[in-house]
């Protein structure tokens, strides 16, 4: 039997979705509709008159080889922080889910990278991963690696990366370490008492039921490594060498403030909702089917 809440009157309900409504239209619809006005407009060098010019913005950017470049750069990109901040996650998530001591220091831990600032992460990965004076650079020299982030663009990518599934991981461990604790242990145990390996029982058994938490997260890693690795590019890389690391969301930051290119910049992020929305819908309409709920 459904339980279903019945009010009395209209009036409350209306106050319980008043705040979500009014957070909505105020943070998205309300700067979403400004970026697709500001799309369809250009303003002289001085700020002081604006013309409305239709679809040129949009003409002009495609049209223009180096955004088909950061179109690329942003999909390799995030397709490496999903997988890898995925996996890792997932990983982490297992070893975390078994008896062990002090299992709970091991745990808090874990979790530690997500209270960081991205600008702040990049920070300390760059002091690390400078060549000829972090750490992990000159581990690399010495072991015959030519390290230069500075200079190689590959290099730069990795560094981004890095930084980006390290700020990750600990969400989805959180959600994974979750997902694996409600999985009933009886289930496993029947697999074991059959005779299943352990990799067959994960793979069999734990992986499917943990499907629901593993499409979330891929819609949450997606939308994470399109919009807010803004600060860990900015810190690290600055979109270069030769734009290597310069995503989509990176080059609507710097076409607008360094290039002042606000109806250029906002015909960005018009084209970067539209590209976020289908890949969402995409998954809901193809990734969804391997989900068992």
């Amino acid at each position: 039997m459904e339980n279903r809440a019945i009010f009395s009157g209209r009036l409350l309900p209306l106050l319980l979705v008043l705040p979500q409504l009014a957070i909505s239209l105020i943070f998205f619809y309300w700067p979403a509709f400004q970026a697709l006005w500001q799309s369809f407009l250009v303003q002289d060098a001085f700020g002081i008159s604006t013309e409305f010019v239709w679809f040129e913005n949009y003409v002009s950017l495609l049209t223009t080889p180096a955004y088909y470049h950061s179109i690329a750069v942003t999909f390799l990109f995030s397709l490496l922080v999903v997988v890898c901040s995925l996996a890792i996650g997932l990983l982490l998530a297992v070893m975390a889910n078994r008896e062990l001591r002090g299992l709970q220091v091991y745990r808090t831990f874990l979790i530690i990278p997500y209270a960081v600032a991205p600008a702040v992460a990049s920070a300390v990965f760059i002091f690390m991963f400078q060549p000829g004076l972090g750490m992990i650079a000159r581990s690399l020299q010495r072991a015959g690696i030519d390290w230069n982030p500075v200079l190689n663009g590959t290099h730069a990518m990795i560094l981004v990366v890095t930084i980006a599934v390290w700020n990750q991981i600990s969400y989805n461990f959180l959600f994974f370490l979750a997902g694996l604790q409600s999985i009933p242990k009886s289930v496993i145990e029947a697999a074991a008492i059959d005779g299943a390996r352990p990799w067959r029982r994960f793979w069999t058994i734990v992986f499917p039921l943990l499907s629901p938490t593993t499409f979330f997260l891929i819609i949450v890693n997606t939308t994470y490594a399109f919009f807010n690795t803004l600060g860990i590019i900015d810190t690290a890389t600055e979109g270069g060498p030769n734009s290597a690391t310069q995503t989509l969301v990176y080059k609507v930051f710097q076409d607008g403030k360094a290039g002042t290119d606000l109806g250029g910049s906002a015909a960005q992020s018009v084209v970067l909702m539209i590209i976020v929305i289908g890949l969402t819908a995409f998954q809901f309409r193809y990734v969804e089917k391997k989900v068992h709920y």
